[in-house]
């Protein structure tokens, strides 16, 4: 089995357009929040986003090719640009064929959606763009950053929800390990504040209606939280065979070694009583990678700030880990404190904030965290980052139909 390691990240979300950026930013504790500018949401219960601000896709793609892709899908090519720079990843025409792509996606182009159905009932079918359907299937994200980057090995969309881009790393994971190719561009993005998006997890009664402190409103593990706030972005990570990593020189941020993946099967949106399926997900990643329970130091977790979901996963959390994690010897946080939630592009974003926590000795915290539920337990790194030696982390990624995927990650050390 061939050992998996990260070479290269790229972040684009709301706290920066780089991965430089939105590492300071997350670090430092910045909300990357606010009131939503991408369409007219004054007549909606929730009018609060994380937008991404200042991305340009003419500086990761050619302007012709720009018109064929949805948002997402440009947040996907210009992350993986980062991360290719940032791993200085090279590929002979032999190795494109040993290297694929996995892109994690929930809900695809709803904004080219949307302009299409006002397009077919304003002006008829023959004015349907004929990038409309390549531009909002969920798989072209994976096939975009194929063909711009010569990607030739297996390439598709994972798509399970809020899960998403977790499982596109863990297969990733699992095609290098099996050595059926040596290197994967893996991660997941999302864009869907939009009309119909934001209406639709209101419908749901899902979202913060904190909207007079929009940078409050995000709030996992507190007791005033009360929903989440949508976001959008990309990650991607470069995963690599150690053996090539280290053929070519490559610097290293963190080993992947376990993964984990169940299903609820319990509720279409509600997590398992005592997060049974989240549980069953992190003691199959860690029995994955034969680690112990108590040398994880910190778990990325889940955390949306939604009343149900942060108490199961905290239940989780102490199920799995026990007095390791209720001593808080285990350190929690929930990225999406600052964020809000990515969506199907979550995992990939916080599997990369985790790999830099282990790089960089740093856990980002959980803000807003003002009054913590008593039903959540742990220590959840409250409002400023920690430094703290990280040897392994977990990255909990759940979604709508119960599904659920863990990744482990290790500090590498040779």
């Amino acid at each position: 089995m061939e050992r998996v390691v990260i070479t290269g990240i790229g972040l684009i979300t709301p706290n920066g357009v780089g991965t430089a950026e939105s590492w300071r930013s997350l670090t430092a504790g910045e909300p990357g929040i606010g009131a939503i500018t991408m369409f007219d949401a004054s007549g909606y219960a929730s009018r609060m986003a994380g937008e991404v601000k200042g991305f340009d896709p003419l500086h990761y793609i050619e302007k012709k090719k720009v018109k064929e892709m949805a948002r997402f899908i440009q947040l996907s090519v210009g992350a993986t640009k980062l991360a290719l720079v940032d791993g200085g990843l090279e590929l002979s025409d032999e190795e494109r064929e040993r290297t694929g792509c996995f892109i994690g996606v929930g809900l695809g182009g709803l904004e080219v959606i949307e302009t299409m159905g006002r397009t077919l009932m304003e002006k008829g079918p023959s004015r349907i763009s004929p990038y409309f359907i390549p531009a909002v299937i969920a798989n072209l994200a994976a096939g975009q950053v194929s063909m711009a980057f010569g990607l030739k090995g297996p390439s598709y969309c994972n798509t399970s929800a809020c899960s998403s881009s977790g499982h596109a790393i863990g297969e990733a994971f699992e095609w290098i390990r099996r050595g059926r190719v040596d290197a994967m561009v893996a991660g997941g993005a999302e864009s869907t504040i939009t009309g119909l998006g934001v209406g639709g997890f209101c419908a749901m009664r899902a979202l913060s209606k904190r909207n007079d402190a929009p940078a409050k409103a995000s709030r996992p593990f507190d007791r005033g939280r009360d929903g989440f706030v949508i976001g959008e972005g990309a990650g991607t990570l470069i995963l690599e065979s150690l053996t090539r990593a280290k053929k070519r020189g490559a610097t290293i941020y963190a080993e992947i070694i376990g993964y984990g993946a169940t299903s609820d099967a319990y509720h279409l949106t509600q997590p398992a009583p005592d997060g049974a399926g989240a549980q069953r997900a992190m003691r199959m990643a860690l029995a994955d990678g034969k680690v112990d329970p108590r040398d994880v130091d910190y778990v990325n977790a889940h955390g949306t700030s939604t009343s149900v979901g942060d108490i199961e996963e905290s239940k989780a959390i102490e199920k799995v880990f026990g007095d390791h994690a209720t001593s808080k010897k285990l350190w929690v946080s929930s990225t999406k404190s600052m964020m809000g939630h990515l969506l199907g592009g979550a995992g990939a974003v916080e599997a990369a904030i985790s790999a830099l926590a282990l790089a960089r000795g740093v856990v980002p915290p959980t803000i807003n965290l003002e009054d913590q539920d008593p039903e959540c337990r742990l220590d959840y790194v409250p409002n400023v980052a920690r430094e703290r030696t990280v040897r392994h982390a977990l990255s909990n990624s759940f979604g709508f139909g119960g599904t659920n995927a863990t990744l482990l990650l290790s500090r590498f050390s040779g």
